[in-house]
């Protein structure tokens, strides 16, 4: 059994995606960032760092793994799935995965800081920041123009990067012209699993859509938090607003 302590964000969607992938008998434990449940002693004995997603594994004598991607390595290498066996096939994946992990998820968490909770609308920051997130869009793109998946089978690196690449919309980001990163987009989202593990846990707004009412309080109450530093005051926890890990 696994424990996963997450929160509805891309990073711990890709933990939950991945354990519906696997097969793997699992345990929700939805963390309550306005009560800063993140930051209690409890949780920072699984990850000094206080942020989502982590996973212990109970088979493996409670052994505690924190940061998304490794949690995605730790689980393909427990199964032998989703990852190959050998040497090249495996740094493929590895390569893609550190992709979304050191450009997608700052680059999209950042874009989603100011354009959309900033206090102030700093254009050449929002610029900066957008203009990049659509860069690394054109690199996944022209990955895809001759390959179903970004490296070889369909793997954790797939898994890491649809997490993020699926709220576009929320970081002011649109997909056109790249239709190759669109057609993958709709392949991954039609998996039944993929379509389970964004419902764990679901998120009280949908941030691959944009402009409804609920869309703005979100983003109203998350710039509240940037502004005054503090947690929001509803008990969401469905902020992308970090570059990495959650809250």
């Amino acid at each position: 059994m696994i424990d996963l302590y997450t929160a509805a964000t891309p990073n711990g969607h890709k933990v939950s995606i991945a354990l519906e992938e696997l097969g793997l008998p699992y345990s929700l434990k939805v963390l309550d960032f306005s009560q800063d449940e993140q930051k209690t002693s409890a949780f920072l004995a699984i990850n000094p760092n206080g942020r989502i997603p982590a996973i212990v594994d109970r088979d493996a004598d409670d052994f505690a793994v924190f940061e998304s991607g490794a949690c995605l390595i730790y689980l393909a290498e427990k199964t032998g799935q989703l990852m190959p066996n050998d040497a090249k096939g495996r740094s493929r994946v590895l390569q893609w995965l550190m992709f979304q992990i050191g450009g997608i998820g700052p680059m999209m968490g950042q874009a989603n800081v100011f354009y959309r909770y900033f206090p102030e609308k700093i254009q050449p920051v929002i610029d900066r920041y957008q203009g990049e997130t659509r860069r690394l869009f054109g690199v996944l793109d022209g990955q895809l123009k001759d390959n179903e998946y970004l490296a070889g089978d369909y793997s954790i690196a797939d898994i890491a990067n649809w997490a993020w690449v699926r709220t576009h919309r929320w970081s002011g980001v649109e997909l056109d012209g790249l239709p190759y990163l669109k057609r993958w987009r709709d392949q991954l989202r039609a998996r039944p699993a993929v379509q389970r593990g964004i419902e764990q846990p679901a998120a009280k707004v949908d941030l691959a859509r944009d402009g409804d009412a609920a869309a703005q309080r979100f983003a109203l109450e998350a710039r509240r938090m940037v502004e005054m530093g503090q947690p929001r005051s509803t008990a969401t926890a469905t902020s992308t607003t970090t570059t990495t890990e959650g809250p």
